[in-house]
């Protein structure tokens, strides 16, 4: 008996991964987002699927209104999350150890340890949350030779001045799932391209925080706005311009 439900829960759980689709190349647009709301907080679904590198990913956000109970610590045994504060007020909790963040701040948040998330602010708190399982086997070692779950506050970055803007370096590094998971701010004053299209064996995400964008992905031309994000899968010839003359800003961030 006992194998035969064993048998039954793996059948369930290759089903359910067999029938993800791979995540679409393309923009996905925050104002087109359906809102699933409760009475201390919202969510907003963006995408899932597989990638060339994950065997899952998914990517949503959340916005726990003031006062919100914060989430119930939790842990995932093969889950790796990112997480991403778009604005309010943040206390993260990891393994007991706590720290206050803001817009910009970012989270890795290594499988397997504890965590909890808490609006301490008296405005929404809005985030979004990466989640991801990678099509390799987990390398919890390298994750933490490498740094482990690590709070990136965005108070404490430095802003590279160069000749089309600038930027801010968050990290470049391995993790469990990722043989490298890279992510930085780039800053572009005027209309024009970031650099010239180009392509990678990483899967990229450009995820707008103000002003307006187009991004080519494999020959097609995609425009966003803040709180907008553009995905671009492994080896696709793609570039990402700042769309007028003020400036934009947005989130880079390639993983393989």
């Amino acid at each position: 008996m006992k194998i035969l439900v064993a048998s039954i829960i793996l059948l369930c759980v290759t089903t359910a991964n067999a029938q993800l689709e791979p995540v679409k190349d393309g923009v996905y647009n925050w104002s087109e987002l359906p809102v699933n709301k409760s009475e201390d907080r919202e969510s907003r679904h963006i995408l899932e699927g597989v990638s060339p590198h994950f065997e899952y990913l998914e990517i949503h956000a959340t916005t726990q209104l003031p006062g919100a109970k914060p989430n119930k610590p939790n842990s995932n045994d093969d889950i790796e999350e990112c997480i991403i504060v778009k604005e309010g007020l943040m206390k993260v909790t990891n393994e007991g150890k706590s720290e206050i963040v803001g817009p910009g701040s970012v989270i890795l948040f290594m499988p397997k340890e504890v965590h909890t998330i808490e609006n301490v602010g008296d405005t929404n708190l809005t985030y979004y949350i990466m989640s991801y399982k990678s099509k390799k086997p987990m390398n919890m070692e390298r994750g933490q030779i490498n740094g482990g779950s690590m709070v990136f506050n965005a108070n404490h970055l430095e802003f590279k001045p160069s000749a089309k803007g600038g930027g801010i370096a968050y990290f470049d590094r391995p993790t469990s799932m990722c043989e490298r998971f890279e992510m930085h701010i780039t800053q572009l004053d005027k209309k024009g391209p970031s650099h010239e299209p180009h392509t990678h064996i990483e899967t990229e995400i450009i995820l707008l925080i103000s002003g307006n964008a187009e991004m080519v992905i494999d020959g097609e031309i995609y425009k966003g706005t803040a709180g907008d994000l553009f995905f671009a899968n492994s080896q696709l010839l793609h570039g990402v311009s700042n769309a007028d003359d003020s400036p934009c800003r947005y989130f880079a961030f390639k993983w393989n």
